[in-house]
């Protein structure tokens, strides 16, 4: 009788690859924090949560979307810049993921 092959195929594009992705993603991440740490408060929660809305897969935008709708209105309401400017910055990239990136 044949033998069947039980190895599933791998889906990492190359060996190690999401590994690298995750090293990528932290390093961006430290890098976008120490930069923003060094802003004024509003400046940096709108770089902050711009560019790391834009990594949202485009399945959950609109859930992005809504949490960015809240940060700004508890942001404003509560006086906190960083909050409020982090929630206007979060509905633009959720804007621009859902319009223009394809899942």
């Amino acid at each position: 009788m044949a033998e069947k092959a039980t190895e599933k195929p791998n889906k990492e594009p190359f060996p190690g690859a999401y590994l690298l992705g995750l090293v990528i993603t932290l390093a961006l991440l430290i890098v976008i924090v120490a930069v923003g740490a060094g802003l004024p408060p509003a400046i940096s929660g709108l770089l902050v949560s711009v560019l790391l809305g834009l990594t949202v897969n485009p399945k959950y935008a609109l859930g992005f979307l809504s949490a960015g709708v809240l940060a700004a209105v508890l942001g404003l309401a509560g006086s906190e810049p960083q909050v409020a400017w982090g929630g206007i910055g979060l509905i633009l990239s959720s804007l621009i993921v859902w319009r223009f990136i394809k899942s």
